[in-house]
């Protein structure tokens, strides 16, 4: 919109002409401002530049041939013989009150033996045409190097230039001027090279920079996306001198990011359009290069224009317009995981369809803009045929400029029609008002018509650049409309992509009730329904849904069910959105299922429906048809028997409540099933108990407790392993310290643990007489005292880790020693367990060292254990009858384990000879026997 680029003649000469600043001309002034790029305009000059439209020249070496405009920056291409030159648009600024616009050219890009006929222009890529080929290249970065002549001068094309199309690497004119003169024709095989492979086309490129070197000069490579070759059309439509390529193209399209005070577009997807007379093609240059559709005109056709929406083509007489897959493409581009259970999108490979076709006399040019369509005719009789008759090969533009000029006749009258299209809604309207005609026939064609709808408003959401608010609103309600629609055709037909039903039913936003009131008839018992409509109920109902049916609507869900699919009758009824079904209907069309597919999940169903009758003989009934563990794993089968979410939070149901009263021991041994199916997380049990007991969030119920025992048995997962040690423990040390009783008796007890799961141990001998001598308060939490002592006689729970759960039992009494003196043994300090020991029970001293000291750590006995009784013995005399006992034991032990030697340095000088000597001769005689 700032610039109007042209190539005109004049005389024998070709110019290329910019037309800026037309906005700002003064009303019926003719000024014109002439000048070169980069030109630099006189600041005296800058109040007159202000009202008046300037003409930019831009020089060339040889003559234009076509010109293509960025519609993302502006840049300018244009095509030469063997090469492109790219002008680069740029704003300068004058003064304060006046910015000029201006080119500079930048880059050369020198193609060898190539003579463009047309080329297009976009976001750095470049699609260039001559009359049979095709070759879509990228401008991209170059890493940067220490030689900018290497930077700046950049071969695109491959160092060998192998055969493609029966050409080998000698240059092709070589070849086409030695057939002409042999009176030839050329066919060359048709190829198309897609990606890396379109490097083959034995098409080199070579880059030359031409803007002057600063430090933000970017440096570009050419990466080849596509190359494609087509003979000369056989068909009946046209001769094979008439096949030639026309309206190339590279369309944009765009993401929108709105923000709070604009709306920031930035580019999603490209594609490419070029036509043959009687064909079009669309590719997609996104993350892959491919063909998404190929375009069959009914006649030969002159002219096209591709746009986000529409292909507008126009032929000898008419103006005809076919959809186009741009959005469904886009649409992927922008979200690769848009065919999943909740959004869906029609396919990229659906059949094209004409939409309209309009007929003109004589259409020549055609372009758009916006919701309009400019068309150029010529009302004259005269054979086209004839008059573009193109010789074997290109005809240069000379040839014809001069053939024009020899013709006197007064030119025919031309006509300019300026075509408003269809607004996008009223154009969705007429399609699926067209659709209703296929409603009763259950075909594909109702699904394709709506795909093309729906692709119709989408394209119109994805264009940022034309919507106001009360437009875009319109259309979201088309497009949630048409998503609904789509999902009445997949529930309704028996197609292959009937699954699609769950994800457009999604993206309409309609409730279940609403769905229902769309697709079942009132009091038709013979109804049928298709896999669609089945499965987007069956998955609707079983997954997280807030919404919860009437009365009205779950029977009727429950009959649907009944006729089309029994076997899911189990699942959809313990859905949260099914808690109004009649019970008593529901148990009867379980016992009809029952007789054919009996399963544990259906007879707790049934044993569900007894509760909510209020018959606890049925209840009882069903529930002891199978053993418990049985129970426990139907239970893994449909969580929603137990809990079921409201709000995102885990609410036991009324069968669960029941279980605990009842039967605690199922619904411990059932919630683990759920954590080893993974239906139930550690935090989402934690709820689940809390709530069931009713507990605050700061304390912690028994059944709880039971649940994390319970699952230590069976868990076979480190990190869980850890987690669940830690928090049994801390709930044996808040009781503990708390001396509070659990509020339900355990469902195991400590001796239950030790035989059935590792990370309960024995406890060891001296615990047992450690606590012994303890306070008969340590009776009142002897269950709670009994499993922690047990936790940390194993090897399981991770003492480090424990240390700050165990620190308030640090003066607990004889349960405070033991639990010291068992962390220092775990972490191997057993010299700080002995001090401990005989500081607060030397009794239990040697009793400690014969269970603890072996192996390793033996040396302890006459290193630590034997001096320290020593002392301790001189100190308290027969004050302290329990460490000379002690002191004797280890004496003992010494004596069978050292040589008499050794025994003798360790003995005390002060010592009392009559006291050791009955060790010293047992010590000399231990090797007589041998």
């Amino acid at each position: 919109g700032d610039y109007l680029v042209t190539i005109e003649e004049k005389g024998r000469a070709t110019f290329l002409r910019a037309y800026v600043n037309w906005r700002r001309m003064s009303a019926g002034s003719a000024r014109v401002c002439v000048r070169m790029v980069g030109h630099k305009m006189e600041e005296s000059y800058s109040e007159i530049l202000k009202e008046q439209m300037s003409v930019v020249e831009m020089p060339l070496s040889d003559p234009p041939l076509c010109v293509s405009c960025c519609p993302v920056s502006g840049d300018l291409l244009v095509g030469c013989r063997n090469k492109l030159v790219l002008f680069c648009l740029k704003y300068v600024a004058i003064n304060q009150n006046l910015t000029v616009l201006d080119f500079e050219r930048s880059l050369i890009l020198h193609v060898d033996n190539f003579i463009p006929a047309e080329v297009a222009f976009c976001a750095r890529h470049i699609a260039i045409t001559t009359e049979l080929d095709v070759l879509i290249l990228k401008l991209e970065l170059a890493q940067p190097s220490a030689d900018r002549a290497e930077r700046c001068a950049d071969r695109g094309g491959a160092p060998e230039r192998p055969q493609v199309g029966g050409v080998e690497e000698e240059d092709f004119s070589t070849h086409t001027s030695q057939f002409e003169l042999d009176e030839f024709v050329v066919c060359e095989k048709p190829v198309e090279l897609l990606g890396e492979e379109s490097e083959l086309c034995a098409i080199p490129v070579t880059l030359e920079c031409t803007e002057l070197p600063t430090e933000h000069t970017e440096c570009f490579r050419v990466r080849y996306l596509l190359f494609r070759r087509f003979t000369p059309d056989q068909s009946p439509f046209g001769f094979c001198e008439e096949t030639k390529l026309h309206s190339v193209q590279l369309l944009p399209v765009y993401r929108a990011a709105r923000e709070e005070t604009e709306t920031k577009t930035e580019l999603l997807s490209l594609f490419c359009f070029f036509s043959l007379p009687h064909a079009g093609y669309l590719y997609s240059l996104g993350r892959s290069v491919e063909l998404i559709s190929t375009y069959q005109y009914s006649e030969k056709s002159e002219q096209a224009v591709l746009t986000p929406q529409f292909l507008h083509v126009i032929t000898s007489e008419s103006l005809q317009c076919f959809t186009v897959r741009c959005s469904a493409a886009a649409a992927r581009e922008e979200d690769p995981y848009i065919d999943t259970t909740v959004k869906a999108c029609p396919p990229v490979m659906l059949d094209v369809c004409t939409l309209r076709m309009q007929l003109f006399i004589g259409p020549r040019a055609l372009c758009h803009f916006k919701n309009h369509i400019i068309l150029l005719t010529k009302a004259d009789t005269e054979d086209i045929t004839e008059r573009r008759k193109p010789g074997r090969r290109m005809l240069s533009r000379k040839a014809d400029s001069s053939k024009s000029r020899t013709h006197s006749e007064p030119e025919p009258g031309w006509n300019l029609y300026l075509i408003n299209t269809v607004s996008t809604v009223q154009l969705y309207r007429e399609m699926v008002d067209y659709s209703r005609t296929y409603e009763n026939v259950k075909t594909e064609s109702c699904i394709h018509l709506l795909s093309e709808a729906h692709l119709l408003v989408r394209a119109a959401l994805m264009d940022p650049g034309f919507l106001d608010a009360d437009e875009e609103e319109e259309l979201l309600g088309a497009f949630r409309e048409s998503c609904a629609f789509l999902g009445d055709c997949y529930s309704r037909c028996d197609t292959r992509d009937y699954h699609l039903a769950l994800p457009y039913y999604r993206m309409s936003g309609l409730s279940v009730t609403e769905v229902l009131k769309r697709l079942v008839s009132e009091g038709d018992e013979r109804q049928a329904y298709e896999r669609g409509f089945i499965f987007y109920l069956t998955h609707s109902l079983n997954e997280d849904v807030n919404e919860e049916l009437s009365k009205e609507a779950a029977n009727q869900v429950l009959q649907i069910f009944c006729v089309a699919d029994p076997v899911q009758l189990p699942h959809i009824l313990c859905s949260p959105c099914m808690r109004n079904t009649c019970p008593w209907r529901a148990v009867k069309c379980l016992q009809k299922v029952e007789k054919t597919l009996p399963s544990v999940v259906l007879t707790l169903t049934k044993a569900f429906m007894a509760l909510k009758m209020g018959d606890l003989v049925m209840y009882e009934h069903e529930m002891d048809s199978y053993k418990e563990t049985i129970l426990a794993c139907g239970f893994a089968g449909q969580p929603e028997l137990l809990r079921q979410r409201q709000e995102g939070m885990a609410v036991p149901t009324e069968f669960a409540i029941h279980l605990k009263e009842t039967q605690p021991g199922l619904l411990v041994a059932a919630a683990v099933a759920l954590h080893e199916n993974s239906k139930m997380g550690l935090e989402e049990a934690d709820a689940f108990f809390k709530m069931l007991c009713s507990n605050s969030e700061n304390t912690i119920p028994q059944l709880l407790v039971d649940f994390w025992e319970a699952l230590l048995v069976v868990s076979s997962e480190e990190e869980v392993l850890q987690e669940l040690l830690l928090r049994v423990t801390s709930q044996y040390v808040w009781r503990i310290s708390k001396q509070q009783l659990p509020e339900t008796k355990p469902l195991k007890t400590t001796e239950d643990l030790i035989n059935c799961c590792n990370h309960f141990g024995l406890i060891f001998p001296w615990v047992t007489s450690i606590m012994a001598e303890g306070s008969p308060s340590d009776e009142d939490c002897h269950e709670d005292i009994s499993k922690l002592q047990s936790l940390l006689c194993s090897q399981s729970a991770s003492v480090a880790a424990m240390l700050p759960v165990l620190a308030p039992l640090a003066e607990a009494g004889a349960v405070g020693l033991t639990v010291r003196v068992l962390c220092s043994t775990r972490l191997g300090r057993y010299e700080e367990a002995i001090d401990q020991l005989l500081e607060r029970c030397p009794g239990a001293a040697v009793s400690y060292a014969q269970h603890q000291l072996k192996d390793e750590s033996q040396a302890v006995w006459w290193n630590k254990l034997l001096p320290e009784l020593c002392e301790r013995s001189r100190v308290a005399g027969h004050a302290c009858p329990a460490l000379l006992s002690s002191l004797r034991e280890t004496l003992s032990v010494v004596a069978m384990e050292l040589e008499l030697r050794d025994f003798l340095r360790l003995l005390p000088e002060d010592g009392t000879a009559a006291f050791f000597l009955p060790h010293l001769l047992h010590c000399s005689q231990k090797k007589l026997p041998t």
